[in-house]
């Protein structure tokens, strides 16, 4: 009785042909549109790849050791040199290189997207209000879902690895981002109104500044979620450190699993050791921005009278 109820009484929901109908809609529409974007992206992650594989393995270890010196510290500089010579030792520097290429341009599209929206969201209610389901779907939709209308639209290659990447590594930024500024203290920007900064210049001077260290930590997680994503660039015909992650799968092999996978490791940690150095460094550099001015207005208050 019951289940003659459940099936007269609750509709079953063809969502799996809808679907299947917008995205053949979608493809037919829009094919060219997909064609050149396809072809901008291939393009842009062809001119990375190029430039970090045209210079001698060893001189571009020489480049981002010094990179990482500069932005991280000595520690962060050896184990980037030690990390990459490893990378070599294995074979991987070509797949290396070509991940870090994926990462950085995802990272760049992804930052550049989910920051502003991060930053509307955080300044109108209605707004947050809707990008929050989105970006739970996102956020939890499994990758693998996503990826099959977008190898449909794009085929396989760079395209849908890069696009995948993004939509899966964007939310911390938006959450991160919203979260920064939400939590600058109302009275900081009151001052600022009340000292005649415009809305953009509370922004920029005083909300963005005080929120950097969150936004920061967003930038960690994108780098980090998109190297997540590495081996589904590898299922994608992107190439990369997840092509012998995913030759080993199909082989049954644990090498060379077992090596692709040490060679994720080594650019994630030193992706990772380099954003959280600039983190800090960014977070001390605002701390005495805001100390020199508390320090100049008894200065100025004493010079007037």
């Amino acid at each position: 009785m019951l289940a003659f109820l459940q099936t007269e009484l609750i509709p079953k929901i063809p969502l799996a042909e809808w679907t299947e109908s917008g995205v053949d809609w979608i493809t037919d529409t829009f094919e060219g549109a997909f064609d050149l974007l396809d072809t901008v992206i291939d393009i842009v992650i062809g001119s990375l790849e190029f430039a970090l594989l045209t210079p001698p393995a060893l001189l571009m270890v020489a480049i981002l050791s010094v990179i990482a010196f500069f932005l991280a510290g000595w520690r962060v500089a050896l184990f980037t040199l030690l990390g990459l010579l490893f990378v070599i030792s294995l074979d991987l520097w070509e797949a290396a290189m070509q991940t870090l290429a994926l990462v950085l341009a995802a990272t760049v599209v992804a930052l550049a997207i989910g920051i502003p929206i991060g930053i509307v969201a955080a300044k109108s209610a209605a707004v947050e209000a809707t990008i929050r389901p989105v970006l739970d779907v996102a956020q939890t939709m499994p990758a693998f879902v996503y990826l099959v209308p977008i190898v449909v639209l794009l085929g396989i290659g760079a395209g849908p690895a890069l696009i995948a990447t993004v939509i899966f590594a964007m939310p911390p930024a938006v959450r991160l981002t919203m979260l920064g500024i939400q939590q600058v203290p109302k009275d900081t920007v009151e001052a600022a109104h009340a000292f005649g900064a415009t809305p953009w210049q509370t922004l920029f001077k005083v909300e963005l500044p005080l929120s950097l260290k969150t936004i920061m930590a967003g930038v960690n997680q994108v780098i980090m979620l998109s190297l997540s994503m590495v081996v589904i660039a590898g299922l994608a015909g992107a190439g990369g450190l997840g092509e012998p992650v995913v030759t080993g799968l199909s082989q049954l092999n644990v090498g060379i699993s077992f090596v692709g996978g040490v060679g994720i490791v080594v650019i994630a940690i030193m992706l990772d050791r380099v954003t959280r150095a600039m983190a800090t460094r960014d977070r001390v550099s605002v701390a005495r921005m805001f100390s020199r001015g508390k320090k100049s207005e008894p200065d100025a208050a004493g010079g007037e009278a």
